[in-house]
């Protein structure tokens, strides 16, 4: 380059850390949970500092309560290994009472069996490595839900907190 970078460094606006991420949690089915979770906690442990800001469905992944749930219907790319092969759901299969609970249980399954942590223990990891979670207010306020039905050590905060942790942020993340 003719600048003189060093084409190895990471590219960072002057004043930003780059080991900064932030994300932004709008889900909260099973198989939503776990991409935030596992990317906070990796990043965290690898040294950046994180923050998650839950909002919309994604508030549900605080709450004290943890009952998570996967749906088949919409996601044509979910296939399980079923039969020794990989098998997807048709939509219309779906709309069928218990298919979902159905779905959930084979998934945690699956999960328990390849001894992948669970949700409940990512979330602790998260809380452990100091991970920042920030509910959305305006969420809490929309349903109707208090601080008192989420895990301690959340912060509460709206649009402007996040935004402020954004434009801080080397990483920013949509979930």
């Amino acid at each position: 380059m003719s600048n003189g970078a060093d084409m190895n460094s990471p590219q960072v606006n002057p004043g930003i850390d780059p080991h900064t991420m932030s994300i932004i949690v709008t889900k909260g089915s099973l198989d939503w949970a776990y991409p935030p979770f596992i990317l906070s906690t990796t990043a965290a442990a690898m040294g950046h500092e994180v923050c998650m800001f839950f909002t919309f469905y994604g508030l549900n992944l605080l709450m004290k309560d943890l009952s998570l749930q996967i749906s088949s219907l919409g996601n044509p790319a979910m296939k399980m290994p079923m039969m020794g092969m990989h098998m997807g759901m048709p939509n219309i299969v779906s709309a069928l009472p218990g298919v979902d609970a159905a779905a959930s249980k084979m998934m945690k399954n699956l999960i328990k069996k390849k001894g992948v942590a669970s949700i409940p223990e990512l979330r602790d990891l998260a809380v452990e490595a100091d991970v920042r979670m920030i509910a959305c207010q305006m969420t809490l306020d929309l349903f109707e839900y208090s601080k008192d039905d989420l895990i301690d050590g959340v912060e509460i905060g709206g649009a402007a907190t996040y935004i402020e942790v954004a434009t801080n942020s080397h990483i920013n993340l949509f979930i």
